[in-house]
């Protein structure tokens, strides 16, 4: 509301854009794709709110970085565009889908699955039940289209996490946050 109030009072030359959720690599530990993708790798539970049927429209972080680049650059002033993904899952065939990734990129010693690790936790008060948005603006104005579907970004972001533990460990251990303190420090 601030940002198009300048616009409209003082022409301040603006184009704002929303999003869906994102996923995709250096997406941080608390959330739940990263979060699934650590504890199943850790052995631990894999918590679901209710019973996993909380709607999501996912988003490769790539494919919102080109959205919002585009807008920026062929977007008209003054305007707003949704990106989303068109990728409503529910928590739980999002919990599945990485847990079978990972049944193929990484199994178990066992042979048994990741799926066996999910589990149930009482839903939080006040969660939505539904996020979404309709990204028809900037597909039929600015031309953007998601390049990835969820099948094809989930792989690359369990990827991208496999390959990448010794960040995962770093954001774990505390020091990563160790070192953005001390380079916000030293600004």
């Amino acid at each position: 509301m601030l940002v198009r109030a300048w616009y409209h009072t003082y022409n301040l030359p603006i184009v704002i854009t929303n999003c869906t959720n994102n996923y995709g690599p250096y997406y941080f530990l608390e959330k739940l794709i990263p979060l699934v993708i650590n504890n199943a790798l850790a052995g631990k539970d894999l918590p679901i709110y209710g019973k996993g049927d909380n709607v999501r429209d996912w988003l490769y972080v790539e494919d919102h970085a080109k959205g919002i680049i585009l807008a920026y650059e062929k977007g008209q002033l003054g305007e707003s565009y949704c990106i989303g993904g068109h990728n409503d899952k529910t928590n739980l065939e999002v919990v599945q889908t990485i847990c079978k990734i990972l049944d193929q990129l990484k199994p178990k010693a066992d042979s048994s699955s990741y799926a066996n690790q999910i589990t149930y936790v009482t839903d939080r008060a006040g969660h939505d039940y539904r996020y979404a948005m309709d990204p028809t603006k900037i597909q039929t104005e600015l031309g953007w289209q998601p390049q990835e579907n969820f099948e094809s970004g989930i792989k690359k972001t369990v990827e991208w996490y496999l390959d990448n533990h010794e960040w995962v460990e770093h954001v774990l251990s505390g020091e990563y946050q160790q070192w953005v303190q001390q380079n916000y420090d030293n600004r």
